[in-house]
């Protein structure tokens, strides 16, 4: 389903989104009406709202339309996308006026089996806006899969490693989990695991990877997912911590949406 501001949404207004496509969003995963980190879910759609548009969010409003959408038993992922369907090409600097769309897909299963990863020069426009402007991540991405890998991680110049297309990434040491101290967009899944594990933050290169242990990619589509492989440093498909990693995430309170 897709719904603009609590209605079904005009091929105009979806036109104007896919046309100029200048906006942020959020997904958020359900389970029989509930959401983990759905505080954190609507921070960052107030924050991003300031700073895509220079203006505030309903957030009230925001969680009654998403409410809508979700059915009442079961699971599904809630996208909500802000923008404004009133700002074009020309005049993109106007005044805004957001919008809310709201769309729902099913929720996949969990775990997702390890994937292997290639490295790729490559920072995001504002990385810590989660902002509707994907096609550079998801060019990398099909990169990536053309070459055999199932996605791309990105680094700086000086092989700094920060985030992978649409997902963080962590590293383990022992019984610690190692976030890159780099410039990339902090999930909720992130931030949740975070509050939850013990962990640290650290610059990490190309080159350290042969001193950790295991590797993961994190998002609340994917949950905790392993990677086998950065290039060609391999990591095993599974690791303890990451099963418990897996554990307290599914163990974390829920909130009604």
């Amino acid at each position: 389903m897709a719904e603009l501001n609590g209605s079904p949404i005009s091929l105009e207004h979806l036109q104007a989104l896919a046309l100029t496509n200048y906006g942020h969003f959020t997904s958020i995963r359900v389970e029989d009406g509930r959401v983990r980190g759905l505080a954190l879910h609507l921070e960052r759609l107030a924050r991003d709202c300031r700073a895509v548009f220079d203006t505030d969010l309903d957030l009230d409003r925001v969680r009654d339309f998403a409410r809508r959408a979700v059915p009442s038993s079961g699971g599904c992922v809630v996208r909500v996308t802000v923008f404004d369907p009133a700002l074009d090409l020309g005049h993109v600097g106007n005044d805004a006026h957001p919008h809310v769309l709201v769309t729902t897909r099913p929720a996949g299963p969990l775990p997702l089996p390890a994937m292997r990863v290639q490295s790729v020069v490559y920072t995001r426009d504002l990385p810590a806006v989660k902002s509707v402007g994907l096609f550079a991540s998801l060019r990398h991405r099909r990169d990536a899969q053309r070459a055999g890998f199932d996605d791309a991680l990105f680094t700086d110049a000086e092989s700094v490693i920060s985030e992978g297309g649409t997902w963080n990434v962590g590293f383990v040491r022992g019984d610690q989990v190692v976030w890159p101290n780099a410039e990339c967009l902090v999930g909720t899944t992130m931030e949740l695991l975070r509050q939850a594990h013990p962990s640290s933050t650290a610059a990490v290169r190309l080159g350290d990877l042969a001193g950790f242990d295991a590797a993961f990619a994190t998002n609340i589509g994917i949950g905790v997912r392993a990677i086998n492989a950065v290039d060609g440093t391999a990591f095993p498909d599974t690791h303890p911590v990451i099963e418990e990693l897996r554990k307290e995430y599914t163990e974390l309170p829920l909130d009604l949406l």
